[in-house]
């Protein structure tokens, strides 16, 4: 299991990957639903940009998109990691988050993903611990970050905010 920067994956089995989620699925935001091949090359270009700070749009931050391959070669998820925290991240979504493909769900690949991203990010995030927010109606989620260590930070009525120390 691997993940790859969504500009270096092979462009049709990501799109592939990202037109199976809808705009918002689980907690989960799809910038690109809907999107041709065309708009969605275009896509993944910005995400390069975008990892590198450039072009960002007002109220954004660097991040990198990850795509999650399995030992098979088959793309199974998307992993965002925002490289810092504005005050809207810090007070919501956080500095990462991901969606695992439907029929990939209950096979471990967001608790395994997700353990190889907090490895990425150390050497990224300055923060001593990464940020996290999870949909209360989505057990699966919040277990996986509970398996990597996370803990609930607080709550309001429609979601849980997490945390997990980065491992020194």
């Amino acid at each position: 299991m691997r993940l790859i920067p969504l500009w270096q994956a092979d462009l049709h089995k990501a799109y592939d990957l990202q037109m199976s989620f809808l705009p918002d699925e689980n907690g989960f935001t799809n910038p690109a639903a809907g999107q041709t091949l065309e708009e969605f090359s275009a896509y993944v270009q910005q995400t390069e940009a975008h990892s590198h700070g450039e072009n960002l749009p007002e109220g954004y931050v660097p991040g990198t998109v990850f795509v999650l391959e399995d030992d098979a070669g088959n793309y199974v998820g998307i992993f965002n990691l925002r490289h810092c925290l504005n005050d809207f991240l810090r007070h919501g979504p956080g500095h990462i988050g991901y969606g695992i493909r439907k029929e990939y769900r209950g096979r471990g690949h967001a608790t395994n993903g997700l353990a190889l991203l907090l490895k990425q990010a150390a050497d990224i995030i300055e923060e001593e611990e990464f940020y996290l927010s999870v949909n209360k109606d989505n057990p699966a989620s919040l277990k996986a970050q509970i398996r990597n260590g996370a803990k609930i930070h607080h709550e309001d009525e429609a979601k849980y905010y997490t945390r997990i120390p980065k491992k020194k």
